[in-house]
């Protein structure tokens, strides 16, 4: 029987993840299913921590954080959890080596949603990225190489940049809710109520930075993982040009998106080079 729960685990994972996000679920089906399965299970505990500081403000979002982090260490310590999140989770904690302080990394950034509104200096802000994005890369890194500890170490830092870029085009992708709903403002020393086209492609080009280092990794996984997070890559870089492509203005007033159309688009056109040999760095 706990064979079964342990499905119905991974299966929730997996519920939980299409119904979030359509971009994350659809470059994960890339993967071998051991693979999917563990990074439903990552996202999926990374998402319900991420709402819990994001939505949840009709009810004790500290409570309900500080409950999720006991119940997550009581299931790493008895490798079982009756919440099948949580359940999905530890398993991957434990298949994947994931170190402690990744987790605890994840969770220190989540508790600066609920505690800081805005990031005055560059360290505060690379702290909150480090443990809200970069961690989030390295464990997926995990999965990614299997257990070989060699190609980890040399995959870390490009991980840590694809993870650091994803979290930047999302600040800005979701600039309107952040300032207007949340009050928060991750980018320091940034008037973003007068936001100027040289202010916003200083930002773009810092991504594009951390999206050229990345893409070096990218070549380098193994193949079982390459095509799936090049497409993750593409698609967060064809927002980027979007984004790019906007008046400043336009940030605040609406929450940018890619049609589910072009991503189709994207896909097959990554296919067809990851086919061919040829993954070219997307502009």
């Amino acid at each position: 029987m706990k064979a079964l729960f342990d499905n119905i685990s991974f299966d929730c994972s997996k519920s939980l993840t299409k119904a979030f996000s359509t971009s994350f679920s659809f470059s994960s089906r890339l993967l071998p299913p051991e693979q999917r399965e563990a990074i439903y299970a990552t996202y999926s505990f990374v998402r319900v921590a991420d709402e819990i500081v994001d939505t949840y403000h009709d009810y004790p979002q500290e409570k309900l954080l500080d409950r999720l982090e006991r119940n997550l260490n009581e299931a790493l310590e008895t490798r079982i959890s009756t919440n099948p999140i949580l359940n999905a989770f530890q398993q991957t904690v434990y298949k994947y080596n994931f170190e402690p302080e990744l987790v605890e990394a994840f969770l220190k950034s989540m508790r600066m949603d609920l505690q800081k509104k805005d990031y005055k200096t560059q360290e505060e802000y690379q702290e909150y990225i480090y443990g809200s994005a970069d961690v989030v890369g390295l464990m997926c890194l995990r999965v990614f190489t299997e257990g070989d500890n060699d190609e980890y170490e040399k995959l870390k830092k490009s991980a840590m940049k694809l993870g650091s870029a994803f979290q930047k085009v999302n600040f800005l992708r979701d600039l309107k809710n952040d300032m207007e709903i949340l009050e928060r403002s991750y980018f320091p020393h940034i008037d973003f109520e007068n936001l100027s086209r040289e202010t916003r492609n200083s930002i773009v080009k810092e991504i594009v930075e951390d999206f050229d280092e990345a893409f070096l990794g990218i070549k380098k996984l193994p193949d079982s993982s390459r095509l799936a997070v090049y497409v993750a890559y593409v698609y967060y870089k064809k927002l980027l040009k979007v984004i790019r492509r906007k008046k400043p203005e336009k940030l605040m007033q609406t929450r940018i998106r890619v049609g589910n159309h072009v991503k189709m688009w994207m896909l097959f056109k990554s296919y067809l080079r990851y086919k061919a040999g040829f993954l070219k760095r997307y502009d």
